[in-house]
């Protein structure tokens, strides 16, 4: 009986074995602690008719444990070089695909209908790379496929920004578009000691749920995140003079900034980290008139 990846012992083990040199530019760090597993894969409410997306499985110490739990694992790899290592490392269970691409160049739609048919939810599990989290958490929220529940382990600080509520320093354009698909809440603080190579920064890992209905009607979704991302260009300056400068002609049209301001009943004095999301909608749908139909 093989001993599971995520032990100090197995991983260097695997390591040695396979002479693996970590990729500080893919942001390798393998967890090597059971419990943290244990609770990363609890918080995703697995059964045998989950299926669930990995991104970034490294040498497969959560994928096993998603294994043990759920119908169906696709985990993507991006990194050519650990093919052969999960290979061997999962070959004990039957139920994981691992693709060997990019996920954010991934056809989700048919990734979706290909491997998961038996499946009667969706979730997405993972340890993120520091450096693509945002962009792949993004990827997901956007994409036309139904997720269920995303359980996924950020930077700290990361983490704190996407739960950040309005007048609060970590709040920002990423905290609106975060909340504005989903519910989210920090499950647990996981500290640097349980990886290999350790991080230089804690890690916590993100809970996040479907809204059961998006705030506030928004009319263009793209729009709305060109607002809400052209109100925090400069944080120190009001909502008005950010929307002259991240408006297109919004200089020479200060006068329909004003209006639509005044309609969405938002003073334009204040600055975008006040603004709740159903704010944001509000201003959205008034600037698209002006702003938004000539895209």
């Amino acid at each position: 009986m093989r001993k599971d990846i995520a032990t100090l012992s197995r991983t260097k083990e695997i390591i040695e074995t396979y002479q693996f040199k970590f990729k500080k530019s893919l942001g390798q760090n393998f967890l090597v602690d059971l419990n943290t597993l244990d609770n990363i894969v609890g918080e995703g409410e697995l059964t045998e008719k989950t299926g669930v997306i990995e991104v970034g499985p490294g040498i497969g110490a959560l994928t096993e444990q998603l294994a043990k739990r759920a119908g169906k694992v696709v985990a993507f790899e991006i990194d050519q070089r650990l093919l052969p290592v999960l290979e061997d490392t999962l070959s004990p269970y039957d139920n994981i695909t691992v693709i060997n691409e990019d996920v954010l160049k991934a056809d989700l739609d048919q990734v979706v209908a290909e491997q998961f048919q038996a499946c009667e939810e969706l979730v997405i599990v993972a340890n993120l790379p520091y450096y693509v989290t945002t962009p792949i958490i993004m990827h997901f929220l956007e994409s036309s496929i139904h997720v269920d529940r995303i359980v996924i382990m950020m930077q700290k600080e990361v983490a704190e920004r996407m739960i950040a509520k309005p007048g609060t320093k970590a709040y920002g354009s990423l905290s609106v578009a975060i909340q504005y698909y989903m519910d989210a809440e920090i499950a647990m603080i996981v500290p640097k000691t349980v990886f290999i190579p350790q991080p230089n920064v804690e890690s916590a890992v993100l809970k996040l749920t479907p809204k059961k209905e998006k705030v506030g009607n928004v009319i263009d979704e793209a729009f709305f995140g060109k607002v809400v991302r052209g109100s925090f260009v400069q944080r120190r300056k009001t909502l008005f003079n950010n929307l002259q400068t991240s408006m297109p002609d919004g200089k020479a049209k200060k006068e329909e900034i004003r209006l639509a301001c005044e309609r969405a009943e938002i003073d334009p004095r204040r600055r975008g980290e006040t603004l709740s999301i159903q704010e944001f909608a509000r201003l959205s749908n008034e600037l698209h008139s002006t702003f938004g139909e000539n895209e």
